[in-house]
């Protein structure tokens, strides 16, 4: 087995857990800095590392279009490439695909799409997935799946069902390498029905460990929210368990108290380029003039270098300025921020407090984390 994964404590439905992978351990729950393009935006891998990350993620569809996923592979695989010896987790791709690639047409083969960097005509099935993630040796592959918009008809998401289900069996079929684990992608929008249909094919084929795509794009996060708990009790007490793409900090923590594991999303770093801090006692907005004489840190209760060493004075003043290091500053403070909530998380799923922590983080902040910049 390419990993090992174990639930150490549960708090309700939280659970706190450790997983083993070729690359080291990750303990859970955990939040994947996003490296799109087998870089996270603006930061060195060292950076990364002194943040607290163990486990990141990359992008299939990215990667496999510049440089190349055979010539990734060739230099010794993606860890090597990236200078990153922790694990690593590459999505499949679809999702980028069907939210960026122009003139896609999806059949039951795979996806026909052009490129949205040269317009070059070029095809996904889940046996060329499995193939690119294959050569990019990451730790955790995701299977292709079929991701359908929020306002999908039940028809749409029947027929995304059926694709997925079938897609993952391919994806297994394909699948050869033992240092890779590959994980399994219930979809189903917001219907129950379907999501339980898909779960179960998918649990049958016991992969080791699963995934809860197609939320984050475009319902609402009370939809969304309401949905999980059901949803997370769908897949196995024992394996891993992944929400895809999700997202502000008070969704992390409503994922974790219905029973999730593994989260990724790219808020923390983009909204970092744009002027947007997420800290202890809600969002900060840099540019708004209010902080233009503020020599105060961006969170008295972050220890991360940018609180240690700058105000918001500074930071202010970077964005007006329009400098490079303000976007880096603000990008490795909000990932300082969210992998500082995951172990806070952790630690209070140990003590058997975890509800009180969440509302307590939910009066902290006081309202939405709104994902706009």
């Amino acid at each position: 087995m390419s990993i090992q994964f174990r639930v150490e404590r549960t708090d309700g439905a939280a659970r706190a857990g450790r997983l083993l992978t070729p690359h080291g351990p990750v303990e859970t729950p955990v939040f994947m800095p996003v490296g799109t393009q087998a870089t996270i935006k603006g930061l060195t891998p060292e950076q990364v590392r002194t943040l607290g990350a163990s486990l990141i993620l990359a992008n299939t569809y990215h990667l496999a279009l510049r440089p190349g996923d055979a010539l990734i592979r060739d230099l010794g695989g993606l860890h090597r490439f990236m200078h990153w010896d922790g694990p690593i987790l590459t999505d499949s791709g679809g999702f980028q695909v069907f939210s960026l690639a122009t003139l896609v047409h999806i059949s039951d083969v795979g996806a026909t799409f052009r490129s949205h960097i040269d317009g070059a005509i070029l095809e996904l099935t889940p046996e060329r997935a499995v193939e690119i993630q294959e050569n990019l040796g990451s730790d955790i592959a995701m299977v292709l799946d079929e991701c359908p918009p929020a306002d999908a008809n039940r028809e749409q998401l029947q027929q995304a069902v059926r694709r997925t289900i079938a897609w993952a069996e391919r994806c297994q079929k394909r699948h050869q390498s033992r240092e890779q684990a590959l994980f399994a992608i219930v979809q189903g929008g917001l219907d129950q029905e379907l999501r339980r249909q898909c779960a179960e094919a998918l649990v049958a084929m016991d992969f080791p460990g699963y995934a809860l795509g197609g939320f984050s794009v475009g319902e609402t996060a009370a939809q969304m929210q309401a949905a999980l708990p059901e949803c997370a009790s769908l897949l196995p007490h024992d394996k891993p368990r992944y929400l895809m793409g999700v997202g502000r900090p008070e969704d992390l923590l409503a994922g974790i108290a219905a029973g999730i594991d593994m989260f990724d999303c790219v808020l923390p770093t983009r909204n970092g380029r744009n002027a947007q801090a997420f800290t202890s006692t809600g969002v900060l907005r840099l540019r708004n003039a209010c902080h233009r004489r503020d020599p105060a840190p961006l969170d008295s209760a972050c220890n991360c270098y940018c609180c240690q060493h700058f105000s918001r004075a500074y930071l202010h003043h970077l964005f007006a300025a329009e400098e490079m290091l303000g976007p880096i500053l603000l990008s490795l403070h909000n990932l300082a921020f969210y992998l500082r909530l995951m172990r806070q998380a952790r630690e209070a799923i140990f003590g058997g407090t975890f509800a009180a922590f969440h509302a307590r983080c939910l009066r902290q902040w006081g309202h939405s984390h709104d994902p706009k910049p």
